[in-house]
């Protein structure tokens, strides 16, 4: 076997180097590239027709406004991945996408649109099915998961066939049999926005608790559905709890999603200076004092006995308030002895 001299790969290095600049900008000149790279002009000429030979149309002008620019992405050779890596790519750039850092996201979405570009047909559409199948809502990190398994329903979702897997319920675990809509990303985890065909309705199941996922052969006619991250964001937020409860803040919709994690709470805007906030939780006192804790006043929507809730509490905090930090007429505190 033979093995590639430090010249050689010096030189297949330099060349890579060379392909990622003339991808990051439309029109480069030749000495700009040389600076760059720290070679000559024509040492430059012979890389750019290295890349030629490998079948990236490179073309160059000349005169004001000339140099090199790389051709349609359409033209472009092959990406070298396996499978694997293009799935494993596929998935991290997703994730980036939706990340908390918003310059991340668009340089992550950026490069999926150049992975898309580049990748064999075959390739392409596995990841075009993972990127079509995917909403998101929030945004920070997320539990891990085998990216097969979010290929596996990608696929399902794209090719509109029945998905089969094991799902935990109650204190055991259950076939389920699926109409695979969306996969949805939100703050912490991965979701499958699906039609139940065991109970006849829409459910949402977390990605990391399925287990021997398959896509089947059975074909379906896609339902009206409703909106994928809306409806996993709502779900997740509220109505997995036993309580629900309505708010209407007196503050603008961008503010309080600040205040809020996604998961934790639904937020509506109403105009330019209120919002509605749907949230659940197992003990109604809970959300309420969070959403006190916003410091914005408020409303209440739904239930009618949160009213009453607010009323004990606002009368405690205001007995609280009344003593000012003393203690109460006629009391002396524990350690005081009258003298006789």
């Amino acid at each position: 076997m033979s093995v590639a001299s430090g010249d050689e790969r010096g030189t297949t290095e330099r060349v890579l180097t060379l392909l990622g600049l003339l991808q990051q900008r439309q029109v480069w000149t030749g000495p700009e590239l040389a600076a760059r790279l720290g070679v000559t002009p024509r040492t430059v000429r012979r890389d750019v027709e290295r890349l030629r030979t490998l079948g990236y149309p490179v073309h160059a002008s000349q005169g004001v406004g000339g140099g090199y620019q790389l051709g349609p992405g359409q033209d472009l050779p092959p990406l070298l991945l396996d499978d694997e890596e293009a799935i494993a790519t596929a998935v991290s750039l997703l994730a980036g996408a939706g990340g908390a850092v918003a310059s991340a996201g668009e340089a992550a979405l950026r490069a999926l649109t150049k992975l898309d570009q580049v990748l064999p047909t075959r390739l392409r559409h596995e990841v075009r099915a993972l990127a079509g199948s995917v909403e998101s809502f929030g945004a920070g990190g997320r539990t891990l998961i085998d990216p097969k398994t979010l290929m596996t329903l990608a696929r399902a979702c794209r090719d509109e066939v029945e998905a089969a897997f094991d799902y935990p319920s109650g204190d055991e675990v259950r076939a389920r049999r699926v109409e695979p809509y969306r996969l949805v990303a939100s703050d912490r985890r991965w979701y499958l926005l699906a039609y139940d065909l065991d109970r006849d309705d829409w459910r949402n199941f977390r990605v990391d608790r399925m287990r021997e996922v398959s896509a089947r052969t059975r074909r379906f006619r896609p339902r009206a559905a409703p909106d994928a991250a809306a409806y996993v964001q709502e779900s997740v937020a509220s109505r997995v709890y036993r309580h629900q409860a309505r708010f209407l803040l007196h503050a603008p919709a961008a503010t309080v999603r600040a205040q809020i994690p996604a998961s934790a709470a639904v937020v509506r805007a109403r105009g330019n200076e209120r919002c509605e906030v749907t949230s659940g939780a197992a003990n109604l006192d809970f959300v309420l004092m969070h959403i006190v804790l916003l410091g914005h006043d408020f409303d209440v929507l739904d239930p009618p006995e949160l009213v009453e809730r607010c009323r004990d509490l606002a009368a405690k905090l205001l007995s609280a308030a009344g003593n000012d930090g003393r203690r109460p007429p006629g009391d002396r505190g524990a350690g005081s002895r009258s003298r006789g």
